[in-house]
């Protein structure tokens, strides 16, 4: 692994720092888009100056390559000569500088980790890292021990290797085993944490690749086999949340008895930080797509029979298209189907569907491609991601929501959850900010909720509305906060969850700073 700068990233004084999560963008020049880019990928081109030859990179030689016109950048073992993409850079050319001449793989996971890095610059490949017998040792000790855990399941290991095994492992890491029937093979995986549900465990299995994930804290427990038997599509998932055990059933095709249960594949039996792990994707199947407001769409997406998949409260997933032949990929928060459980028709199991509201965007490059798509079509969405932890609730008296646009769709969930499942809560308060009364999302349905629920108060402003218009007027302001932002009780616990576009979150948190509330008070999401 090579040094990573010490430098912060982005850029202390830089637009993308300005902006928190990394996701504004400093002006390009006309020209520069990301079609114009993907236009350049593949004009033919050599970007990489090595008419076409790929080269085994030296630690030494990447750091000769740290200026504008000639820098090279290493992002997990590979490494690419970034200088053609300086100027479509939508965070800028001095974001990209940051790591010239070094492995960025930290610093571009903080900011652009779910961003398609491989696709977006496959044509700028100058080739991989050298790696140094070190790290070679270091990868025979991972594979050994990822068999060793392998034989340990299939009781293949002799005894004092077990215990071995074991021993650096220690009580706390999670394990596996699995047994059978004439007719079903049940995976059992063992946590050994208490806070485990549904939403822990995503299982995809296509042909004989079986893969299962379980989110323990901040690390992924992965199960990773080639199965040795061929089984059905369909599969049950059951969790013990008093043991932390999970139980994956699944069915064979033939009632044969099978010797073992597969082979290793990547990753097998391995505790990884969430961090380190690459996004994993499935397709999944357009299902229906209807107007919301003028410009804004309900998405239902079907998961494969294969998969088991149910994204928290509070996390986003990635969605992936195919564009001019580059994938493009954009985060999107899941929501329910409704507010209101009259409002859906027809009732889909949740468990199957995903739901997305989405804004289109006329002149952007991924929304309208996406809303082009046709009912039976498909999508590729990612593993869930994500900080949110639903411990924020426990025991929660007073909930505010502040969202703008489609900032909104967090709150979807979140309010849900909130009007059934805390015991505790006492007041649920959403300022929905919005341009004119059309952008509001589900405008009804909330209306509807408020009335049938007396706990939930709901004020709309507008910052361009028509002269008719009898409700709050203006941008968030510490006038319109100190006002809505009114606890309870004096010393009732509390959450106040924000989203929207970036200036807009950024200055509600320092607003909400200003009147007293604390950094534990308070989760911006990402819009």
């Amino acid at each position: 692994m090579l040094n990573v700068p010490s430098q912060s990233f982005p850029a202390p004084r830089s637009q993308q720092r300005v902006a928190s999560g990394g996701r504004s963008k400093v002006p390009l020049k006309q020209g520069r888009s990301l079609m114009d880019w993907i236009r350049l990928t593949k004009s033919g081109k050599d970007l990489t100056g090595l008419k076409g030859r790929l080269i085994e990179v030296t630690e030494e030689e990447l750091k000769k390559h740290n200026k504008k016109d000639d820098c090279w950048i290493c992002i997990r073992g590979f490494v690419y000569n970034v200088s053609p993409y300086m100027e479509y850079h939508p965070g800028g050319e001095d974001e990209l500088m940051r790591a010239a001449g070094s492995d960025g793989t930290e610093l571009f996971d903080q900011v652009h980790r779910w961003v398609n890095y491989e696709s977006m610059l496959k044509e700028c490949l100058v080739g991989r890292m050298a790696i140094k017998p070190a790290v070679l040792k270091d990868y025979r000790e991972e594979e050994k021990k990822v068999l060793n855990a392998i034989f340990l399941c299939k009781g293949m290991l002799p005894k004092s290797q077990v215990t071995d095994t074991l021993a650096k492992e220690g009580p706390s890491y999670p394990s596996y085993d699995w047994f059978q029937t004439d007719s079903l093979v049940t995976i059992a995986i063992y946590t050994k944490q208490k806070d485990i549900n549904l939403d822990s465990i995503i299982v995809d299995h296509q042909n004989d690749s079986f893969r299962a994930e379980t989110i323990i804290k901040d690390c992924l427990y992965l199960i990773h086999i080639g199965l040795s038997h061929e089984v059905q599509e369909d599969f049950s998932v059951r969790v013990v949340e008093s043991v932390g055990k999970i139980e994956i059933v699944l069915q064979k095709k033939e009632n044969t008895s099978w010797d073992f249960l597969g082979h290793p594949l990547k990753n097998h039996n391995s505790l990884i930080p969430r961090k380190d792990t690459g996004l994993y994707y499935r397709k999944c199947q357009l299902i229906s797509k209807e107007d919301v407001t003028h410009d804004t769409r309900l998405f239902c997406l079907m998961l494969p029979p294969s998969t088991h998949l149910q994204v928290p409260i509070g996390q986003h997933v990635y969605l992936k298209l195919p564009i001019t032949g580059t994938e493009i990929v954009k985060p999107y928060t899941p929501v329910s189907g409704s507010l209101l459980s009259e409002f859906k028709e027809p009732v889909l199991p949740n468990n199957k569907y995903i739901y997305f509201l989405i804004k289109i965007y006329p002149t952007g490059l991924f929304t309208p491609e996406l809303d082009r798509l046709q009912i039976g079509d498909f999508v590729s969405v990612s593993s869930p991601e994500g900080n949110f932890k639903i411990s924020k609730f426990q025991e929660l008296e007073d909930l505010f929501l502040l969202a703008a646009g489609t900032g909104f769709t967090p709150m979807v969930k979140i309010l849900n959850y909130a009007l059934t499942d805390i015991p505790s809560l006492r007041k649920v308060k959403l300022m929905f900010f919005n341009k004119t009364e059309d952008d509001i999302i589900w405008r009804s349905q909330l209306e509807k909720l408020a009335f049938k629920d007396k706990r939930l108060d709901v004020e709309f402003v507008l910052s361009a509305p028509i002269s008719e218009w009898n409700g709050k007027q203006g941008h968030i302001s510490p006038a319109l906060l100190s006002e809505f932002l009114k606890r309870n009780l004096d010393k009732s616990k509390v959450l106040v969850c924000i989203c929207g576009p970036v200036p807009f979150t950024e200055q509600g948190v320092r607003l909400l700073h200003d009147l007293n509330f604390s950094k534990n008070e308070i989760h911006s999401f990402t819009a």
